[in-house]
């Protein structure tokens, strides 16, 4: 996984945020799914995006809420309209699929899924994950280690949070954050755990 390309670094990104609003423009709308101002027209009068005409004029409205259904229907990464995003690479032969999905609607949130150490490395140099979780059960304790291993000496990877996900979390957090991870979490994990780390880790860099 080495690699000699530059860390990826979240606080690079210079974007407006649009957290606050709840009604928004085809312009904004445009510029938060990174496409020109009259293909958002089109989405609205097809009938896609749904929204609203100002009374005596052409200019549309967006709700906010409309907005987010649309992007998560259709893939378009939700950063541009939180103004912050966090990506999340779950490893995990058998991924929670309640937690897989709870991750994917909330707002900013972007997962992944890999089965296997091969798997992770391949997903983790495309997406550049902020938090990595890797499932520790079934005796894959030294796979565990040797990916979270290989992350670290990664450059463009060794910014993200490496966290165990443990049968008996409190017996083995001191071990398992001396062989290299960042957090140790219980299994079964909740996307609420993994919401916690990315908000923490991206918290702590600022």
């Amino acid at each position: 996984m080495n690699s000699a390309a530059e860390p990826y670094n979240r606080n690079e990104k210079n974007m407006p945020s649009y957290a606050n609003k709840e009604v928004l423009t085809t312009g904004e709308v445009a510029s938060i799914c990174h496409v020109a101002p009259r293909t958002v027209s089109k989405w609205f009068d097809t009938g896609k995006l749904r929204g609203y005409r100002i009374p005596g004029s052409r200019d549309r409205r967006i709700p906010r809420q409309q907005l987010e259904a649309f992007m998560r229907a259709h893939g378009i990464p939700m950063d541009g309209l939180t103004g912050e995003s966090w990506r999340v690479l779950v490893v995990d032969p058998d991924p929670v699929g309640e937690v897989v999905e709870e991750l994917h609607q909330r707002s900013g949130f972007e997962v992944t899924t890999a089965k296997n150490g091969f798997e992770a490395g391949v997903i983790a140099q495309r997406v550049q994950p902020d938090v990595i979780l890797l499932d520790i059960s079934g005796g894959r304790h030294e796979e565990a280690v040797a990916i979270c291993r290989n992350i670290k000496d990664t450059d463009t990877l060794r910014g993200a949070t490496v966290v165990a996900a443990v049968d008996d979390a409190d017996c083995q957090a001191d071990r398992l954050k001396a062989e290299g991870f960042d957090e140790v979490i219980a299994r079964p994990y909740t996307a609420e755990a993994l919401v916690g780390i990315a908000r923490a880790a991206s918290a702590s860099v600022r």
